[in-house]
């Protein structure tokens, strides 16, 4: 069965979809980027600094999801600049530390309010 996952733990939806959902014990998140659950405001600044809040924003969803970062099998990374992977690879380092999860990591034009990541993740229950 299909379960819409929704918490003020995480950046609310900035259109018609869902922060996650569960099926079949799967879960299944949307893009997240750099927003301040709290303030509903965006974080601006280097890579570091958004890449920092966006994967917290992540492991928050998932844990309210009843998951975790440890039990993420797939990502994808959406980032502005392929120049800053490597940075954003120390951020993701920091949240995957041991059986890294599979990833794709794709250079974008352009993502949602102008942030410089976007990161999405499959996780099983």
């Amino acid at each position: 069965m299909k379960k819409i996952i929704s918490t003020d733990k995480a950046p609310a939806a900035i259109g018609p979809y869902s922060q996650a959902i569960e099926f079949n014990n799967m879960v299944y998140t949307s893009g997240i980027i750099p927003i301040d659950p709290a303030t509903g405001q965006l974080i601006t600044g280097p890579v570091e600094v958004q890449a920092e809040q966006a994967f917290k924003n992540l492991a928050a969803l998932l844990t309210e999801s009843g998951t975790s970062v440890e039990k993420v099998i797939k990502t994808t990374v959406f980032i502005k600049n392929m120049d800053d992977f490597a940075k954003i690879n120390e951020i993701y380092a920091k949240y995957f530390t041991k059986e890294y999860p599979a990833r794709s990591c794709v250079e974008v034009a352009r993502l949602p309010k102008d942030v410089l990541i976007e990161i999405e993740a499959i996780a099983y229950k």
